[in-house]
């Protein structure tokens, strides 16, 4: 029969912005090729992680969307959040939810998701005071409310400090 296909990618770009100058730009919807441009000496790179775990919750709960069944929320701009959380515990497809006890999830910024063709793209960023512990364990939900996670992916990215800002798509 016919399937669907999951691939999942997470890029993190990192920039130097203890007073959120440049948070506040891609909050608001700003291109990140623009904000390096106009930035370049903020620029601390970027990180590229491949595969994630669809999680078994969010697969059911998108199929509920689809087909209308029951009251869903959508993973939207009004409702989905990125989070990020340290716990290093491998992914797998029956989770619920990140394994922190005390995870960071942000709203998307301006304009997220999108999406083009096949592809999704959700996109929040992190502010200078935000989430500065051990970057390990990354999902995408659909509000504090619903907080049905598509995907876990788990791989380290090292300890986030105040005055660094990642955008993560």
């Amino acid at each position: 029969g016919d399937m669907i296909s999951w691939k999942g990618e997470w890029r993190i770009d990192k920039f130097k912005d203890p007073n959120d100058k440049v948070a506040k730009l891609l909050q608001g919807g700003a291109k990140i090729e623009d904000v390096i441009e106009e930035f370049p000496e903020a620029f601390l790179g970027t990180e590229v992680m491949e595969e994630n775990v669809a999680l078994n919750v969010g697969l059911q709960y998108l199929i509920d969307c689809i087909c209308g069944i029951g009251s869903t929320t959508k993973w939207d701009n009004t409702n989905a959040r990125l989070g990020v959380g340290s716990d290093a515990t491998a992914a797998d497809p029956t989770q619920t939810d990140l394994i922190d006890a005390t995870p960071t999830w942000k709203l998307m910024d301006a304009t997220y998701p999108q999406r083009s063709a096949q592809t999704a793209e959700w996109r929040a960023t992190f502010g200078s005071g935000d989430a500065n512990e051990a970057w390990n364990e990354y999902a995408v939900d659909n509000g504090a409310t619903a907080h049905k996670l598509l995907n876990r992916k788990v791989e380290s990215k090292g300890t986030k400090v105040s005055g660094e800002i990642p955008y993560i798509a």
